[in-house]
């Protein structure tokens, strides 16, 4: 099978279009033949050897697919579904691909009436999304300030907790297309701030009545960690989703005695018995599509299966030039 393969941590010119084996499809798992993929800020961390690249076990990086199902082995699939799945560091291989094995408990059958590209698009957003807005608890008179809520996260994020009852939502963005992406969710304009004005931060207080926030959720770190940091009232709650937050920030949220959500991914891959965490959510994601009450990501397809498209990707990611879309490539049209 053709695959894009990282010779060596470093640029994008470390990428190679290679043949390599079709994976085995061992007891307990599927084996997908891959029609589109997705890309997120960690495929570029880990062709640079940061992240979660101590978890790579192939030099096929991507962690994000939708496909059909190509050996259903012994799992409650059948050949010829279609399916999406996180894929992260369990699959026998990455998803710059056109076949992987992963566990059953990792894939659920997609929505119905989208695209292979757009349902590819879904899976790690809108899993760390879920993730963020289960496990936080957010209550409907709560408020919650969101930064980078214009991206691929945040703007599932923001759908999740207005399916909640919550309302009281403020979310930074920084142009006009970020702007209007949040607008068609159903902000305010009083509800979305530009972190470029001057002193963000009282900006962020005076959309909350003068109040500090019961919630900030950090998707972007950097300033961004400093701005939610300084608006969070004591024993707040901070969600860090990016993991870039400053030196500055973690010593303000731990001066105010801030409740921390770390949230991660990867993290329920860690014990064989909540792999079955993956399947049961993208299963919950894809009763909400189908029933209208969630839209699916925005996407841009790069291109089809080569070094050309996964690099532009890497370099639009890298650029922060993805303006909340996700980026996908056609593995097979």
């Amino acid at each position: 099978m053709k695959a894009v393969v990282l010779k060596d941590f470093g640029g994008t010119d470390q990428f190679m279009l290679e043949d390599i084996a079709v994976p085995g499809n061992p007891p307990g798992n599927v084996l997908i033949r891959i029609k589109a993929t997705a890309f997120n800020p960690i495929d570029y961390q880990m062709r640079l050897g940061l992240g979660e690249s101590k978890l790579l076990k192939s030099p096929v990086l991507g962690r994000e697919l939708a496909g059909i199902v190509a050996d259903a082995g012994n799992s409650t699939f059948s050949n010829g579904d279609n399916v999406y799945a996180y894929v992260g560091s369990l699959g026998s291989n990455g998803t710059y691909t056109e076949y992987v094995s992963i566990p059953q408990q990792m894939v659920a059958r997609m929505p119905k009436g989208i695209s292979y590209t757009e349902a590819a698009a879904i899976p790690m957003v809108s899993l760390t999304a879920l993730q963020c807005a289960e496990r936080m608890q957010i209550g409907s008179k709560d408020s919650v300030l969101i930064a980078g809520g214009a991206g691929g996260v945040g703007l599932v994020l923001i759908q999740l907790l207005r399916i909640s009852g919550l309302n009281n939502i403020v979310s930074f963005a920084g142009n006009e297309q970020s702007k209007q992406a949040l607008r068609k969710l159903g902000l305010a304009d009083e509800q979305i701030l530009d972190y470029r004005q001057p002193q963000p931060a009282s900006l962020a207080i005076s959309a909350n009545e003068g109040k500090y926030y019961d919630y900030c959720i950090d998707i972007v770190g950097g300033t961004m960690s400093d701005i939610c940091s300084e608006v969070l009232k004591v024993n707040g709650n901070y969600a860090d989703v990016a993991f870039l937050g400053s030196p500055q920030s973690k010593g303000v949220l731990f001066d105010i005695a801030a409740n921390i959500y770390n949230i991660a991914n990867y993290a329920y891959a860690a014990e064989p018995h909540m792999l079955h965490h993956y399947g049961d959510k993208l299963t919950y994601l894809t009763q909400l599509i189908d029933d209208g009450s969630l839209r699916p990501p925005q996407v841009l397809c790069v291109g089809g299966l080569s070094v050309a498209a996964v690099s532009e990707a890497h370099r639009m990611l890298e650029e922060n030039k993805a303006m909340g879309r996700k980026l996908v490539m056609e593995v097979e049209p």
